[in-house]
């Protein structure tokens, strides 16, 4: 126990470690309030799109040397949310078969651009941990760290100085569209918001696995709790904890830190379903 200890005031102790509780904490609370709102307007399959859509602009970018891959994965990911959304309200359209198609082509292509224009040696490396996540977690800086902190500020501002319209738009988007609400600004903003959340978290538990860090929460918070203010409050400490114990034991186990964190909210969703059906029983008897 004592050499448990020892090695996690070791790992605080240094810069990487502490940026990477701060980032990875940051990046899951606000994945998971945008969660309980996605899950709720039945969208869970845009983080999906979105996440396999940054790896093929990540891909793009990689091949076309840019420094900073921000300039097109950004642009590109937040696109598709906006178009996804747009699709996913069009009866005419079917949104599954549009998310699967582009889920499909963004991991086609940028999979065979990285095989084709290589810039490393070790392809088949370069892409499982671009979707996987990799040990990139660990060696964060202090500009990635202030931009988990701005990016964490503005999605808690939007969701305390909008709750009431983001709760109107999540249950009764109709109503609240002709009751003057500005529902498609709404809708175009928490795309928006999901898309960035999604482009930093790729860091943190890589494309593949980024929307399990939205969804798993929400999910988790919704065996037990029932109001959208509750489940939202459960929800991010659900996330945070569950970031800060996977970030801990990858760091102790020497485990991949996205598998790692994923696996601990998988528990954690088992945990808050049998404790959802106990107090199912309860009530009943």
């Amino acid at each position: 126990m004592n050499n448990i200890f020892e090695t996690i005031g070791y790992y605080l102790s240094l810069p990487m470690g502490r940026y990477a509780l701060i980032v990875g904490v940051l990046i899951a609370l606000c994945a998971s309030l945008l969660g309980v709102t996605l899950v709720l307007k039945r969208f869970s399959f845009i983080g999906d799109g979105l996440s396999h859509t940054a790896f093929g602009a990540l891909a793009v970018a990689t091949v076309t040397g840019l420094t900073n891959n921000y300039i097109l994965v950004l642009p590109l990911t937040i696109l598709s949310a906006i178009i996804l959304l747009k699709t996913s309200q069009n009866k005419k359209i079917n949104g599954d078969a549009l998310i699967a198609i582009l889920s499909v082509s963004a991991l086609a292509i940028g999979y065979l651009l990285l095989n084709v224009f290589h810039v490393s040696s070790n392809v088949s490396g370069d892409v499982c941990s671009t979707l996987f996540g990799s040990y990139s977690i660990l060696t964060l800086s202090i500009s990635d760290v202030w931009i988990s902190i701005i990016l964490s500020v503005c999605v808690i501002t939007f969701f305390t100085l909008f709750y009431n319209k983001i709760f109107a738009v999540t249950f009764d988007e109709n109503f609240a569209k002709a009751s003057g609400t500005k529902t498609e600004w709404y809708n175009i903003i928490i795309a928006t918001i999901i898309a960035v959340v999604i482009v930093v978290a790729m860091n943190l538990v890589g494309s593949l696995l980024v929307s399990a860090l939205i969804i798993f929460p929400a999910l988790s918070a919704m065996r037990v709790y029932k109001s959208f203010l509750s489940v939202t409050i459960c929800s991010g400490i659900i996330s945070v904890v569950c970031t800060f114990v996977g970030i801990l034991s990858s760091m102790l186990l020497s485990t991949p830190v996205g598998a790692t964190i994923i696996v601990i909210d998988i528990l954690c969703f088992f945990a808050f379903y049998i404790i959802g059906l106990a107090l199912r029983g309860k009530s009943e008897v």
